[in-house]
């Protein structure tokens, strides 16, 4: 009799488990997907851009050899499409360690289906728009202006891309997006 009770409620045990950690998940990126929303340089993105992907939460540290990592969501006209982790790995000049949340505007589908592809890398062009005081102005390896890099378009995007990262709290004396690898995970609908 108690293997059968047993049996019966560790469904529901796993359900009592599984809906409060997914309700925290998506509380978070409703949460950040409002403060970018509200910030001036990101609100016009949202009426133009093609999709974006959105991670609440991104931790990263180091001494000399440092590592970052986070999940989010995937929206393709605000619709959620699918989930995304991002890793990085860098060596070099870096102490401390922070925590942001990061958003990444898609101009067009080839942008949108490139990050999707499953295995996507920012390379060293590539930078981020810090939004809040507690980082630098701008983030990356490189400096960019569109005079000096042709790949940025009048609309703000570089290679189809727009980044901007809101600081959350630490301090790093590296604040890098090259090298973030992406995976992409689609949310399979349900069928009847």
């Amino acid at each position: 009799m108690f293997q059968r009770v047993k049996h019966a409620l560790l469904p529901l045990l796993v359900l009592f488990i599984a809906i409060p950690a997914f309700a925290t998940e998506n509380y978070e990126v409703d949460a950040t997907l409002q403060q970018f929303q509200r910030a001036p340089e990101t609100e016009p993105f949202f009426a133009t851009a093609y999709g974006y992907a959105v991670f609440p939460s991104i931790g990263k540290g180091g001494f000399f050899v440092g590592g970052a990592h986070g999940s989010g969501q995937v929206f393709k006209d605000n619709v959620l499409q699918g989930e995304s982790k991002m890793t990085q790995v860098s060596i070099g000049l870096q102490f401390g360690g922070q925590a942001y949340s990061q958003i990444v505007f898609f101009q067009d589908k080839r942008a949108y289906d490139r990050f999707t592809s499953g295995s996507f890398e920012f390379d060293a062009q590539s930078s981020a728009t810090a939004l809040t005081e507690h980082a630098s102005a701008r983030a990356g390896t490189q400096g960019r202006s569109a005079q000096a890099n042709e790949n940025v378009n009048h609309a703000g995007y570089t290679n189809g891309m727009a980044i901007f990262t809101v600081a959350k709290g630490g301090l790093m004396l590296e604040a890098s997006i090259a090298g973030q690898k992406y995976s992409y995970t689609p949310i399979i609908p349900e069928t009847i």
